[in-house]
C-alpha cells in the first residue's frame, strides 16, 4: 500500500474489497472537480423533451426498426403482438456509500445459539464503474428497474435508499435527471435511440429528502453518521488543497 493510504478494512472483508490507488492526496482533485461542475443540471420535477413525446403504433414500430439497425449488438428491442415491446438498458452504478447484503451464514456455536429474529447482513462498497444489463418491458417503470437492479447483487436495503438517474450530454455539459417511481426506462431508450451519450441510465443514492429515515436501523443511522463526518472531512482536505495550489501558483507567478 502507498505510505499516504489510511485504507482500513476488517479481515473478513478484504476478499470483497478493491482498492483504485490513483496516487498521493490530491492527485484526483482536478478530475472531481470537473465531475461536480458538468453534472448540473437535477431537477426532478421537470420532464424530458423524451417524455413529452407521444408515439402511436406505427411509430412505434419504426422507432424500433430505426434502433435495431443503429446497434452493433444483440440487444435488440422486440414488438409484441400486443404493441408492447421488450429490450435491454443498461445501468451504472454510481454508489459512494456501501450496501448491505445477507451475510454468509454460519453455524451456531455450542452453546450459543442465533437469536430468533436478528437478521446477520455484510455492508461493502460495489466496485466503482459496475454496469448491469436489464432485459424489461415497454411498460417496466423506474422503480421496478430499482428492485431488479438490488436483487441481482443480493442487496438488501431498503429501495427508497436509490434513485435512477437518465444522464445526457449537450453542449460540452452533462445533464442528469432523477426519474419518477412511475416513469418507463425502455421508452425513453427507444425515443432517445441508442447513443450513450444523448441518453444513459444511472443509479445513484437518493439524495433528494425523500428517503423515509425511520426505515433505516439504528445502527445503520449511527454508521451514516459517521460517513458524512468522513466525507465532510475529505472535502475540507480537498478544497484546502485547491487552495493551497492556486496560491502557490499566484506567488510564483509573482
Amino acid at each position: 500500500l502507498s505510505p499516504d493510504c489510511s485504507f482500513t478494512c476488517h479481515y473478513r472483508c478484504r476478499a470483497l474489497v478493491r482498492l483504485d490507488c490513483s496516487g498521493p492526496p490530491g492527485a484526483g482533485d482536478e478530475d472531481d472537480g470537473n465531475e461536480q461542475v458538468l453534472e448540473k443540471d437535477t431537477n426532478v420535477d421537470e420532464p424530458s423533451e423524451w417524455e413529452k413525446t407521444e408515439l402511436d403504433q406505427a411509430q412505434v414500430e419504426q422507432r424500433i426498426k430505426e434502433y435495431n439497425s443503429q446497434i452493433n449488438s444483440n440487444l435488440f428491442m422486440s414488438l409484441n403482438k400486443d404493441g408492447s415491446y421488450t429490450g435491454f438498458i443498461k445501468v451504472q452504478l454510481k454508489l459512494v456509500r456501501p450496501v448491505s447484503v445477507p451475510a454468509t451464514k454460519r453455524v451456531p456455536q455450542a452453546g450459543r445459539p442465533h437469536p430468533q429474529g436478528v437478521k446477520r447482513r455484510t455492508s461493502f462498497y460495489l466496485p466503482k464503474g459496475t454496469v448491469k444489463h436489464l432485459h424489461i418491458l415497454s411498460h417496466t417503470r423506474a422503480s421496478e428497474v430499482i428492485d431488479a437492479l438490488l436483487r441481482k447483487f443480493t442487496v438488501i436495503d431498503n429501495p427508497r435508499k436509490f434513485a435512477l438517474f437518465e444522464r445526457s450530454e449537450k453542449d460540452e455539459q452533462v445533464y442528469l435527471r432523477k426519474l419518477g417511481d412511475d416513469e418507463q426506462p425502455l421508452r425513453l431508450r427507444l425515443l432517445a435511440g441508442p447513443s450513450e451519450k444523448v441518453l444513459s441510465f444511472i443509479l445513484k443514492e437518493n439524495e433528494t429528502g425523500e428517503v423515509n429515515w425511520d426505515a433505516f436501523t439504528l445502527p445503520e443511522l449511527h454508521n451514516f453518521l459517521l460517513i458524512l463526518q468522513r466525507e465532510e472531512e475529505e472535502h475540507v482536505r480537498r478544497l484546502r488543497h485547491r487552495y493551497a495550489r492556486c496560491r502557490q501558483k499566484m506567488q510564483e507567478a509573482l
